[in-house]
């Protein structure tokens, strides 16, 4: 098994609440990028492969990070994020859960999103809690058997169920991560005997610096 670091897009189109008006970098999340690839350069970093998913954000990510790897990066649809806005909808309308409108109701409302989407309560949504959670498992599992160090560019969501699968996270635990990740933050997995090992959460290293830090971002 190989190494691989997880990475959530930069900061997306934040203000808008459709799947596709979402989908792109906001200029502070090209910045966000562009910072992290020079981190990485900075300090040495080498990744033999470099993973995306299809997503405008995954790809414009993992373009301002440039890695520099032997090959092109991998684009994959399993490293997509579940559709937060469509089951949200789907949530508000057969349930009569609001929308979230501030940070304060999101934390509040995505265990209860994810609690009925797990217990199948959501009608008509494009993919299932357990289906999601089986294409997270295989995605991951396929990445660390390569060779080499992997970098994957992808989403909160997804890296959120990449812990739980790792680590056997419970719903409120799975909320509490999902919430906590910022843009471009760096997650690491290490192989061990009897499998992967997180060893680095939620890692920010080029937005540490006094000038940087109003641009760590969570939305």
């Amino acid at each position: 098994m190989s190494h691989v670091t997880l990475v959530r897009h930069g900061q997306a189109n934040s203000h808008n609440r459709t799947e596709g008006g979402y989908d792109r970098l906001s200029d502070l999340g090209w910045q966000q990028s562009r910072w992290l690839g020079a981190h990485f350069r900075d300090s040495g970093e080498v990744f033999a492969r470099v993973y995306c998913g299809t997503l405008r954000r995954h790809r414009e990510t993992a373009e301002g990070i440039a890695a520099q790897t032997p090959g092109e990066t991998v684009v994959d649809p399993r490293l997509n994020e579940l559709e937060y806005f469509n089951m949200s909808q789907a949530l508000a309308e057969q349930h009569g859960i609001a929308i979230p409108t501030d940070r304060e109701e999101f934390v509040r409302h995505l265990p209860q999103l994810f609690t009925h989407w797990r217990d199948g309560r959501l009608e008509g949504v494009t993919e299932s809690f357990d289906a999601f959670e089986a294409r997270v498992r295989e995605v991951v599992h396929d990445i660390a058997g390569g060779a080499g160090r992997a970098l994957v560019v992808t989403s909160g969501g997804l890296i959120g169920m990449a812990m739980r699968v790792t680590m056997g996270l419970d719903i409120p635990a799975l909320c509490h991560v999902c919430l906590s990740i910022m843009n471009t933050s760096v997650h690491r997995w290490q192989p061990f005997p009897t499998g992967l090992a997180l060893t680095q959460f939620n890692a920010v290293p080029h937005l540490e610096t006094v000038e940087r830090q109003l641009a760590q971002t969570h939305i």
